[in-house]
């Protein structure tokens, strides 16, 4: 008897090349088009009118998922999760950028919609297992599954994926983690697919491509203040403190060219005076921290410490790193080199090889024991 895969197709080529790859080797196809976000009224869950400058392409998605899957000859279930997202993702996201930090809402959207509210509703098929179009691999030879890194180093999600837990991940198939981006589109265009050369996918998870302070204004009112330097000099008022990130260059509206001090940077944030603070220098030693401390740590796996490497952000390259457990979900994360822009609210991965071992929310930045003025 074969084996009942449900899979999440997208509308992007990724997931359309997965579940081909899927129905080549035997299993028993059905696919789920999550739908969590109400862009074809454009209002949030509590029905309130949103106002974008660009168009969602959720629907668009929709149609293309409906005809991959006609071309497949796999049914297609329509799912909405507006209210599951609203609640465990979205207003979560808005929370943290209250708190002046800066969050990732691709890895809370894979903890609580794709590997957790998406799972439940699968259960009612009977499935075997579940599967994604990400850009991972898992390894089940153990008993105990273990998060490995795609073949495609470019194109690697396990820093998305890094909060799972190890039941998450347990009846899970990634079929393009030992594929590379250019033979995915390779095999879409050999089978016919809508979606072979359609770009990829940017933006907020599930939102889309959007004006990214104009998005925010509808949920969050800015409240400008003062822009200055580290020693006080006033520079120009800022639109709101959420619209800027650590190491931010573009989009602060100041000047500068060869005969002036050239480009700047957000170096700090400070919210209770409500200060965005700037330099004129891209190696400003205050973008620099030597430690962190990172909560919520979830770990797969016997908890180790000592040396490993990590990633601070999402294609940062892999950093050596020394963990310290501070207690069950706390770490103290050393790194002697110093390390640009580690920033509140980003998530922390941890590696040892190929192997993802875990992450955590960066809580502080610190040098030479000195929190660095980033909350």
């Amino acid at each position: 008897m074969r084996k009942k895969v449900i899979i999440g197709l997208s509308g992007g080529v990724d997931s359309s090349v997965a579940a081909y790859l899927l129905l080549k080797d035997g299993y028993d196809v059905e696919a789920v088009f999550m739908r969590n976000w109400d862009s074809a009224t454009n209002r949030d869950v509590l029905g309130n009118p949103t106002v974008f400058d660009e168009v969602c392409e959720q629907e668009k998605d929709y149609l293309d998922a409906k005809e991959v899957a006609n071309k497949l000859g796999i049914k297609l279930h329509k799912v909405d999760f507006i209210e599951d997202y609203w609640d465990r993702v979205f207003a979560y996201f808005l929370e943290e950028y209250k708190k002046n930090r800066t969050p990732n809402p691709d890895v809370l959207c894979n903890n609580e919609i794709k590997f957790k509210a998406f799972i439940d509703y699968a259960k009612q098929y009977n499935y075997d297992y579940i599967a994604m179009g990400h850009y991972a691999r898992i390894n089940h030879q153990s008993g105990n599954p273990v998060l490995l890194r795609a073949k495609d180093q470019n194109k690697d999600q396990t820093y998305f994926l890094s909060q799972l837990k190890t039941e998450q991940l347990r009846n899970v198939i990634f079929p393009i983690g030992d594929l590379d981006k250019p033979m995915v589109r390779k095999i879409a265009l050999e089978q016919g697919l809508i979606t072979a050369t359609k770009k990829d996918s940017t933006g907020i998870c599930f939102i889309g491509e959007r004006h990214f302070s104009q998005f925010l204004a509808n949920y969050l009112p800015a409240q400008p203040g003062d822009m200055r330097k580290l020693d006080g000099t006033f520079v120009k008022k800022h639109h709101g403190l959420m619209n800027y990130t650590i190491g931010q260059r573009k989009g602060l509206g100041i000047g500068g060219s060869k005969d002036e001090l050239g480009a700047w940077f957000v170096v700090g944030k400070d919210l209770k005076t409500n200060t965005l603070y700037v330099e004129p220098n891209g190696e400003h030693p205050h973008l620099y921290s030597d430690q962190a401390l990172i909560t919520d740590v979830v770990w797969r796996g016997k908890k180790i410490s000592g040396k490993m490497t990590a990633k601070f952000r999402y294609r940062q390259p892999d950093q050596d790193v020394i963990v310290t457990w501070l207690d069950d979900s706390t770490i103290r994360v050393s790194y002697p080199q110093k390390i640009r822009s580690v920033t509140p609210g980003q998530v922390c991965a941890f590696y040892q090889g190929e192997v993802c071992l875990g992450s955590g929310f960066i809580q502080e930045a610190y040098f030479e024991g000195k929190v660095r003025l980033y909350s």
